[in-house]
């Protein structure tokens, strides 16, 4: 694939597709202009926006805050949760000023567009209420922010000068649970074409029978003509990940006809699976006469997925079960600004956990998130909406569904309906049209819907409703019943129910802070401490939730569950729960990861349960307490080992084998007597055979003495958008953690790359993401440096005072 850089004026294009004379497609990056409030002549060519804020694209215009309890603050009783009556929620959407209209101008000429030529704007994504005026002339508008949508504007371009493109979005006040990001948050593209071309979403892929013989494509491609009388061809052909062509057809397009289905057989097909993430290519070439009109590429993959009464998921024939987590669209630190770095950081931290998918929680995906998962081997549960006709909160949704219900399921349907990672459609989450009379029959509209336009693949819905959903019929609609922390229900509902098979579609809800621990140890619902934070012993969860086992011991024990989808896999910001009325709390405690993507305690207990593939070994809590001398200090582990022995400061604490007694010990290893003396606990594991085979220990810290770094990611793209997230941890002279460090770091980074923003996973931290410095939390933070667009060395420095500093080397390449 071709890129170049065209140098044009007041912007810059990237040509990202190169594949062709006959198409050229940009990101809209560079230049832009921004400023927040309300600019009604912005929409005009002539506008002076010089005084404006120069910004790249992906943009996120709240996310450098300033934090504060009265952006957003709302006074709603949150009825999925249980709440009997409304109170103030001040962190319920992040604390950040999104609220608001701002405006985007970019000045762009496009040397390719003429006569002949059509043009495409598309959007992946803008938060929201986008409106698009070229050139001073309404194009089109967009409510929803989290859909991708794309405008032709041939007819508004001019040919041989500078074009202004104008970009207006409003969020409201009380229009998410959560924090919403704001402003062109993902990518824009321009997408230039024969007037002969394959439109945005074009094609549409199935492999209807796969053997390990041979397997069946089929390709259904759209041809926009310009003159409905001429003599058209289709060219595809298949390329397999080496990019070897498998197979190809050449189709004439009839006279008057808009769309050509193309057959293939390839070979001894490599099949797509989390494991073995294989895939390939349809290039489709469409020819008038001799000329090529237009190249457009089809990524895909060979798989067989089934849900089947009695057997469940199978994924190529064979069952399996979901482990998997929910995740919100922002970023942490970076908000919700797309970036493929930050993505694929999470997806490498998850599959080590040994997930296996997501649920993309509550909207449509990034579409940079849906290809790295093609790419990377993970599972998608693709989902719309939070909300359908009635509302859940005051500006949600609902205001929109009637007229743009089917208009965004449209396009988030034809957008990833090509993708292997894709096994599924959610048509909502815990709407609460499930106590309403005709709730089943918008889940049976928008279902059929789904079905329509991709027949492949079953459609679900999270529901929390469990008595509605039953009683009223709307559990029995969906291909898939999927429930909300319903565990203890799962028997109910199966023998209430026709599918044979249920899934949790989100499940646990624990809560927990980062290196946090509360005595004494116990089961807690909502529990709450003057501290703003929760226990990381993973004992703590909501009114409507449970601890991690409880659901592992359902899916592990009834064969009709199908997996399950963790709340969540990273902390994200909005829904502090249980704080929601305690400010300074502006994130969520849910994640598996917190807001900084270090993994939190609970990590290693799915981790020991999910990863089949490395063993996992690990203690806690930490094992400095000075106070706590000669009390008592319980000492977990998780691990993937049946049995282990604890040993504090040498001496046996008693050797602990998993058991069924509890939904605990099945899982964990607990030694709930241990008195606290300083120094250090080991624990050895030992294998089905008794033989001591792995051991992991905690020692007590002493006074913060220097600062140790660890890079993710050494060596980085010279394209001024890869990261490095590097972890910066204040330790004693021996090098031990010192886990109730909160000493001021701060940052320099020179040479070829940039400081981007940091996080130390304190859901009351107030600190700004964007500036060079920040505390540490439970001994630890991680800072994010972004590469440049030349090529060198980037040096880290990390100093604080009364602490020996820390630096670290990165290339840039």
């Amino acid at each position: 694939m071709n890129k170049c850089k065209i140098a044009l004026l007041a912007m810059v294009l990237m040509s990202v597709k190169g594949m062709s004379q006959a198409r050229q497609e940009y990101l809209l990056e560079k230049n832009w202009k921004f400023a927040k409030g309300e600019h009604p002549q912005a929409l005009n060519e002539a506008f002076n926006d010089k005084s404006w804020e120069t910004v790249r694209i992906p943009h996120d215009w709240a996310i450098k805050g300033p934090f504060d309890g009265n952006n957003d603050l709302q006074k709603v009783q949150i009825v999925q949760n249980g709440e009997q009556e409304a109170t103030m929620k001040a962190g319920r959407t992040g604390g950040l000023p999104f609220i608001g209209a701002g405006w985007y101008r970019l000045s762009f000429s496009v040397p390719e567009f003429r006569a002949g030529k059509k043009a495409v704007l598309l959007f992946d994504g803008a938060m929201s209420n986008a409106v698009v005026y070229v050139n001073g002339k309404k194009v089109g508008n967009w409510p929803y922010g989290y859909n991708s949508f794309s405008f032709d504007i041939t007819s508004f371009l001019h040919t041989k000068a500078q074009n202004t493109l104008a970009v207006r979005l409003e969020n409201f006040e009380q229009a998410s649970r959560w924090y919403p990001g704001a402003g062109l948050y993902r990518n824009v593209h321009l997408i230039v074409t024969n007037d002969t071309h394959v439109p945005v979403w074009g094609t549409y892929l199935t492999t209807p029978t796969i053997t390990q013989e041979n397997a069946a494509v089929q390709l259904l491609t759209t041809i926009d003509r310009s003159n409905k009388q001429s003599t058209l061809s289709v060219k595809t052909r298949l390329l397999d990940a080496a990019g070897k062509v498998v197979a190809t057809a050449v189709t004439p397009l009839k006279a008057d006809s808009s769309t050509v289905t193309q057959q293939f057989s390839i070979a001894h097909p490599v099949l797509w699976s989390p494991e073995t993430p294989v895939m390939y290519k349809a290039v489709t070439q469409v020819y008038e006469g001799t000329q090529l009109k237009d190249q457009y590429e089809t990524p895909f993959g060979i798989r067989t997925i089934e849900y089947k009464a009695g057997k469940g998921f199978l994924l190529n024939g064979q069952p399996r079960k979901f482990r998997g987590v929910c995740n919100h669209h922002d970023l942490g630190p970076l908000g919700a600004a797309i970036n493929t770095a930050a993505l694929r950081r999470q997806i490498r931290l998850l599959k080590d956990m040994g997930c296996d998918a997501i649920r993309t929680s509550h909207n449509m995906p990034a579409p940079e998130l849906v290809t790295l998962c093609d790419e990377m081997g993970i599972m998608l549960m693709v989902e719309s909406f939070d909300e359908w006709k009635a509302p859940k909160v005051k500006n949600g949704y609902s205001f929109y569904f009637d007229d743009w219900v089917e208009k965004d399921l449209l396009n988030m349907l034809h957008h990833y309906r090509n993708n292997p990672s894709n096994i599924m459609w959610s048509i909502g989450n815990e709407v609460p049209d499930q106590s309403s009379a005709n709730g089943k029959d918008i889940a049976r509209r928008l279902q059929d819907i789904c079905h329509r336009e991709d027949p492949t693949r079953p459609v679900t819905a999270g529901m929390d409703r469990f008595d509605d959903a039953i009683n009223k019929g709307f559990a029995a609609v969906l291909d898939i019943p999927g429930f909300n922390y319903k565990p203890a229900r799962y028997p109910e509902a199966h023998s209430k129910l026709p599918q044979g098979f249920l899934m949790g579609s989100e499940t646990a809800s624990t809560v927990s802070s980062r290196g946090i621990y509360k005595f004494p140890v116990g089961f807690y619902k909502g529990k709450m401490y003057d501290d703003n934070q929760c226990s990381s012993y993973d004992f703590e969860v909501c009114s409507w939730s449970q601890v991690p086992d409880d659901e592992f011991v359902q899916q592990e024990d009834l064969g009709y569950t199908m997996g399950e989808f963790v709340w969540t896999g990273f902390d994200y910001l909005g829904e502090p729960t249980p704080y929601d009325s305690k400010w300074p709390s502006h994130s969520s405690y849910f994640g598996i990861f917190d807001l900084a993507g270090i993994p939190k305690d609970r990590f290693y207990l799915y981790r020991s349960h999910w990863n089949k593939q490395q063993p996992t070994l690990h203690l806690l809590p930490h094992w400095t307490w000075p106070g706590r001398e000669g009390q008592v200090t319980p000492v977990f582990c998780y691990t993937s080992y049946p049995s282990a022995e604890l040993f504090v400061n040498g001496k046996s604490m008693g050797k602990l084998s998993k058991d069924t007694s509890t939904h605990q010990s099945r899982y964990r290893l607990m030694w709930n007597d241990v008195v606290y003396q300083p120094g250090t606990i080991r624990v050895v594991a030992y294998d089905n055979t008794g033989k001591a085979v792995a051991e992991d220990s905690v020692s007590t810290a002493g006074t913060p003495h220097h600062i140790q770094l660890e890079a993710d990611n050494n060596v980085l793209t010279a394209d001024g958008k890869d990261l490095s997230y590097i972890t910066a941890s204040v330790v004693d002279a021996k090098g031990n953690l010192c886990p109730a460090a909160t000493n001021l770091l701060q940052f320099e980074i020179t040479g070829a790359g940039s400081f981007k923003a940091v996080a130390n996973g304190d859901p009351t931290c107030l600190e700004a993401f964007h500036l060079p410095q920040m505390k540490a939390f439970s001994g630890k933070l991680v800072f994010i440096v972004q590469s440049g667009e030349k090529t060198g060395v980037v040096k880290a420095l990390v100093k604080s005072d009364g602490l020996q500093s820390a630096s670290c080397t990165i290339h840039v390449k």
